[in-house]
């Protein structure tokens, strides 16, 4: 099943979950304990508004060691944004534009990006789509080839014909079709610069997916604006084409994420 456009203005109709969301977006990745600082809010109450939240995919939580932190996820905007907006040609609303800049983790310790969509299909569909070349080719204005196994490596080229990578990396973790977890790099990055990394999960959430995307280790405010802008555009290009066997009128190639 398709997202529930009902369930996401359903969450963002009360003004506590709006005041849960504008803290994750002062600053992206606090644990529950954090976020109900100051808020005079039990735990208990908290729990049950961000559980709404979770369920309209405008909060993900990760993983931290014991920790669970919590994630502003700019993608359901991004699909209201598409359908509601866009395609009625009403200029983009600046406050979901910096939702998207924004939704990221200004601490080193974190995740910088994480990004929820829920897609109708199967992990293995989601995997091919990913790393099929020419599958990725196709949504994406980027062909991404590798073999795919642990250590290799993967460019992510172009298909205009020149053959050109914008971003070459290695494959780190390749567990298909569950976790993928690549090194991104400009080709000309200088020798000893450290790369920043994107990792994929995929997992059933009920009969369709979850994907999760998270970038992290990037190196300026240059590359977090860009990729800010680029997931949300890629992963909603990635959702329609699952989903409807094309991609979104008129993507926007160029913001390919983090470039």
């Amino acid at each position: 099943m398709a997202r529930d456009d009902d369930a996401v203005f359903k969450a963002l109709a009360d003004p506590t979950r709006r005041a849960l969301l504008d803290r994750l977006r002062a600053d992206n990745g606090q644990t529950l304990g954090r976020l109900c600082e100051g808020l005079g809010m039990a735990r208990q109450s908290a729990t049950q508004h961000l559980g709404i939240l979770e369920a309209a995919g405008l909060v993900t939580s990760v993983r931290d060691g014991r920790r669970k932190l919590l994630y502003l996820n700019p993608v359901p905007l991004n699909d209201i944004q598409e359908r509601w907006i866009q395609r009625f040609e009403v200029p983009r609303l600046r406050a979901l534009s910096a939702v998207r800049r924004r939704a990221e983790d200004q601490m080193g310790d974190k995740p910088q990006f994480v990004y929820v969509t829920y897609i109708e299909s199967t992990p293995a569909r989601v995997w091919e789509a990913l790393t099929d070349a020419e599958l990725s080719g196709r949504y994406w204005g980027h062909a991404n080839v590798s073999d795919w196994e642990a250590g290799s490596r993967w460019e992510h080229v172009r298909t205009d014909g020149s053959g050109v990578a914008d971003v070459v990396g290695v494959v780190e973790v390749s567990d298909p079709p569950r976790r993928l977890v690549t090194t991104w790099s400009a080709p000309d990055a200088p020798a000893g610069g450290e790369p920043s990394r994107v990792t994929f999960d995929l997992e059933p959430y009920g009969d369709i997916v979850r994907l999760t995307v998270t970038h992290e280790d990037l190196a300026d405010e240059a590359e977090r604006e860009a990729a800010a802008g680029g997931w949300a555009a890629v992963l909603s290009n990635l959702k329609s084409f699952i989903e409807t066997g094309h991609p979104l009128p008129q993507a926007p190639w160029e913001m390919a994420a983090g470039h």
